[in-house]
């Protein structure tokens, strides 16, 4: 984009869609739209309302940098700071894990196990979309989660806070279970948990996006994939009351194998899936008795 000429609203979506696709950045027009939306304060739909709006120097100077950090593979969402997930949009900066749309089958099947008034706890928090989505959808409930990187667990905080649900979502920094009150021990209705879950032989292939910005405490499983998800089995059943739900997400690749080991410990082990129907959640209840 030229400095030195007014540009309007459509000229500078137009102009932007056009080198992102010359980039061969993914979807050229979506990203577009956000950058724009970021720079100028409209709503996505607002943009097409105010085509011959004229950008000031600071919106086109913010928007001239925000292409260049996204031409060169940084992801849209920390660009932007922001990211959408169900009823929320919610903060997201880089070194925080990006919450993805297939984790929203993870929010349903929590929202249907909880029983009015539940408890339920979130591991591997990242930006706090779970347990933010559940307590915000569900004003009876009360939400712990845990995060072992301090850049996240401050995220996450700052999301309840912005979703007005802070009074009900506490965020502990710490592994997995070590930051949790002993008190809770025995009387948690839900633990659900989207661990890291791809091989450490697998990191090197992964997307450029993915590898090089996105943080590998939250993508590495160890050497099988399981490495986390392992010990959530084993400790969920301390936390969880008789009868109690540990759902886990995983990829399709590694679903099953977690719902075996599940077996050993827990009853009515399934699989569930996604939006898209592939393989993705872990599902399993403590034994009554």
């Amino acid at each position: 984009m030229a400095a030195d000429r007014v540009w309007t609203v459509r000229e500078s979506l137009d102009w932007t869609v056009g080198y992102f696709e010359r980039a061969c950045v993914e979807n050229p027009r979506r990203s577009a739209e956000w950058l724009l939306s970021a720079a100028t304060g409209l709503s996505r739909i607002e943009l097409y309302a105010h085509f011959d709006q004229p950008l000031t120097p600071a919106e086109r100077a913010t928007f001239r940098a925000s292409i260049e950090r996204r031409a060169k593979g940084e992801p849209l969402q920390y660009v932007t700071g922001e990211v959408a997930f169900r009823h929320l949009v919610l903060k997201v900066e880089s070194g925080v894990f990006i919450p993805r749309p297939e984790t929203e089958v993870l929010v349903d099947e929590a929202l249907k196990a909880l029983p009015r008034g539940g408890v339920a706890i979130d591991l591997c928090t990242g930006s706090g979309a779970v347990a933010v989505c559940l307590a915000f959808e569900r004003p009876d409930v009360t939400v712990f989660a845990t995060e072992i990187s301090p850049a996240s667990a401050a995220v996450a905080r700052a999301n309840a806070e912005r979703a007005g649900v802070a009074d009900r979502v506490t965020i502990l920094t710490g592994d997995l279970f070590a930051p949790l009150a002993a008190e809770l021990k025995g009387s948690v209705d839900v633990i659900v948990a989207n661990p890291p879950y791809i091989p450490s032989g697998d990191m090197p292939a992964l997307p450029a996006e993915v590898a090089a910005f996105e943080p590998h405490l939250a993508l590495d499983g160890g050497p099988d994939g399981l490495a986390v998800a392992r010990r959530i089995i084993d400790d969920a059943c301390a936390w969880l009351r008789p009868g109690g739900v540990l759902l886990m997400e995983l990829d399709t690749d590694r679903v099953k194998s977690a719902v075996r080991i599940m077996a050993s410990w827990y009853e009515d082990c399934e699989v569930r899936p996604d939006l898209t129907g592939r393989d993705r959640l872990a599902a399993g209840r403590t034994r009554r008795v």
